[in-house]
């Protein structure tokens, strides 16, 4: 069984059947949160049956909205690790400084975790055709999990989205299109042809249950860090899910008593000054962020101008006390050759803008060299050969080798 017990609006409130399918409210057109009978839940399923379960996201079963565990489409998302980051902390001067790599999971990003969760809950409300507009990661996730659920599955990316996530989703059989616009005009396309086409648009937060996926990286954050949150968590924000969705993974294991303490991370949204409508917005002092105009980054999955979730984004980091910057856009290909330089993991550029911000907050003031300091390394870095413009030289072979300029 499950413990959901309704659907609520964000923004203005209203309730809605979890047992009906639902995108956003009808009477605002803002996201749904999935709301639990935490009493109960506790009362089933405590933090001391998590040991001996299998290292996934599904360990935390009871806390997630699935009613039959036999419609789960998974392709094995596993608990991802928290790596120590010294040499790159020495570097910016600080002492403890994590790393938690999300490209370990399937399709190599974040994304896995919200897409196996929405293809889970449209497999078991019978739905067969899902759309969604992407950056990029997203798109690759959803063809790959529509895929093993045996779904038809449509994408719409910018036509300058990385080659590697468009042949991902072709790959995958997705019916995939480039768009001569940004992702809110392959937005707009999904929504049009929701009556057209018949599909489901499982845009972000357009549904109620990527959220609910991207959760469990608060979930399994609180564990590794045997349920005494970190101090800071910087992350990079593109539509928001993973930062929202975290935030709400804190608050239900705080109703839940598993917290040792009332302490909360403060949440850092990270963005990049070439699309930064979140960082404006939170600088202006409002809760809804304009369209950026504009908006040109290498770090695809946070090029967002246009966020639904603008509100609960803004909302989340400013209840932690967090904030929300915008980092110049030319020191993210650089952070990023030098963070993997230091530590050896495959960093993407939406990860390069949060080690711009540390570096920002810390001069500021605003992060503390002795705080424990968690990063999300949302992707690959594997997946952005575009953003790499690296000068490799070339050793002719049927010449001395000049060992003078090795």
């Amino acid at each position: 069984m499950n413990f959901v017990t309704h659907l609520e609006c964000a923004n203005c409130g209203k309730h809605y059947d979890a047992t009906l399918v639902h995108g956003l409210c009808v009477e605002c057109q803002r996201p749904l949160w999935v709301r639990y009978d935490l009493d109960a839940l506790g009362k089933k399923f405590s933090k001391k049956d998590l040991p001996g379960r299998p290292p996934t996201m599904w360990r935390y079963l009871e806390m997630l909205p699935v009613n039959d565990p036999a419609k789960i489409v998974s392709l094995t998302e596993t608990v991802t690790p928290v790596v120590t980051a010294q040499r790159l902390g020495s570097s910016l001067g600080v002492k403890n400084l994590f790393i938690k790599d999300e490209s370990r999971l399937p399709t190599g990003s974040f994304k896995a975790r919200g897409m196996t969760m929405a293809i889970t809950k449209a497999n078991e409300f019978g739905i067969r055709r899902v759309a969604a507009p992407t950056a990029g990661n997203a798109g690759g996730a959803m063809a790959a999990y529509a895929a093993r659920a045996g779904m038809e599955s449509y994408v719409f990316m910018p036509q300058d989205t990385p080659a590697i996530n468009v042949k991902e989703c072709w790959l995958a059989g997705a019916k995939t299109f480039r768009v001569n616009g940004l992702i809110n005009d392959c937005g707009r396309i999904v929504g049009e042809g929701k009556v057209k086409m018949n599909w489901f648009d499982l845009s972000t937060l357009k549904e109620p249950y990527r959220i609910e996926g991207k959760k469990t990286m608060g979930l399994e954050l609180a564990e590794q860090f045997d349920w005494e949150l970190p101090d800071v968590i910087l992350y990079p924000t593109g539509g928001g899910t993973g930062l929202i969705g975290m935030w709400k993974a804190f608050a239900e294991l705080e109703q839940l008593g598993w917290l040792k303490s009332p302490h909360k991370p403060r949440m850092i949204s990270c963005q990049s000054d070439g699309c930064a409508p979140i960082a404006t917005a939170f600088a202006k002092g409002e809760r809804f962020a304009a369209k950026f105009e504009n908006a040109a980054t290498i770090a695809s999955g946070v090029r967002v101008p246009v966020a639904v979730g603008d509100f609960m984004i803004l909302d989340a980091v400013r209840a932690s006390a967090g904030c929300a910057v915008a980092v110049p856009e030319e020191t993210i290909a650089p952070w990023m050759k030098k963070a993997i330089s230091l530590e050896g993991l495959a960093i993407c550029p939406e990860t390069a803008v949060c080690f711009g911000a540390l570096e920002m907050l810390l001069a500021r003031g605003d992060i503390l060299p002795h705080e424990r300091i968690v990063v999300f390394n949302t992707g690959a870095a594997q997946k952005y050969p575009e953003a790499v413009h690296e000068k490799i030289p070339l050793l002719d072979i049927s010449k001395p080798i000049d060992w003078n300029k090795i």
